[in-house]
């Protein structure tokens, strides 16, 4: 018997490759009974929701994909931010930092056609920790996300077990600041089977630097990760599981990563314990994320009367 969807309507603006991973998961997950697709075009919408709706003929998935434009997102549970400008991004440090610049006009208007949003949105698109603000600040939306941090979490998680030939379940730990070169690996509160353990901290590192840029040198662009990102917190914020995820939200006078605790879909901060050169990474990136963020916000194109300036 198949099962019922665990939400009304989930909207997704985006058609490219994250786009695309993040509907396909959605359909095959059976999470939703309508899932709403947007996009530049209402040719590559159409095209998406024809895919789709191919492969919920051929599984049985109770999800009903359609096209539409950002406006009739208004009644989704959910919104999926996942645009991505056209570019060549040529930088090999600060990678996901190369977008801000030509992916903020697009979230920028997508903050003005969801202004007053009262759903959950989950911001794919990167710099996600800056775009994530952006969206927020010049949409009005309360709730919020950025998928970046939860996505490297678990991909040290999986780093550690393989390393010590344990399940992932058995690893408790976090990376958090920014999703980009100052992330920071919360090594001195990770454990294994509850227990302390040596961390083997630079292969780690390692590891969740370069990961990504493998993964895009063999297929073009990460995209299931993602995609599996967002289904997690879907879950979390929609208020289908309790848990923990780290996700993109205000702090400090910023939006970074962070670990948020989740009951019955509301978040409250749980960072762990840092040690004193993992607090020295957290406020490093915490300042370098404002810094970027102000610098985005004097752009012409994003001035608006009634938005919040940075601070």
């Amino acid at each position: 018997m198949t099962r019922a969807p665990a939400v009304d309507a989930v909207g997704v603006v985006g058609a490219g490759a994250v786009g695309q991973a993040v509907a396909t998961t959605l359909c095959t997950a059976g999470f939703c009974r309508r899932l709403l697709i947007a996009s530049r075009t209402p040719e590559q919408a159409g095209a998406l929701a024809a895919d789709i709706d191919d492969m919920r003929q051929a599984t049985a998935s109770p999800v009903h994909p359609r096209a539409g434009r950002v406006a009739a997102l208004a009644d989704c549970q959910a919104v999926v931010l996942a645009v991505r400008a056209s570019f060549t991004n040529t930088r090999r440090t600060d990678v996901r930092m190369a977008g801000a610049v030509t992916n903020a006009p697009a979230i920028g208007q997508l903050a003005a056609a969801l202004r007053g949003y009262p759903g959950t949105v989950l911001v794919v698109t990167n710099p996600v920790d800056v775009m994530s603000r952006l969206f927020a600040e010049l949409s009005g939306c309360e709730r919020v996300f950025g998928i970046g941090s939860n996505l490297d979490s678990a991909r040290y998680r999986a780093a550690l077990a393989r390393h010590l030939h344990v399940p992932a379940a058995a690893v408790a730990g976090h990376v958090i600041g920014e999703h980009g070169d100052a992330a920071v690996v919360c090594a001195s509160a990770t454990t294994v089977n509850d227990q302390r353990v040596p961390l083997p901290l630079q292969q780690l590192r390692d590891e969740l630097t370069t990961r990504a840029g493998r993964i895009s040198a063999g297929i073009g662009r990460t995209r299931s990760g993602p995609a599996g990102a967002v289904l997690s917190a879907l879950r979390k914020t929609l208020a289908i599981d309790d848990g923990i995820e780290e996700l993109s939200a205000p702090h400090d006078g910023g939006w970074l990563g962070i670990p948020l605790r989740f009951t019955q879909g509301r978040p409250l901060a749980c960072l762990p314990s840092l040690d004193a050169a993992e607090q020295r990474q957290f406020t490093a990136a915490n300042t370098k994320l404002r810094t970027a963020y102000r610098a985005l916000r004097s752009l012409p194109e994003l001035q608006s009367p009634d938005s919040e300036r940075a601070s």
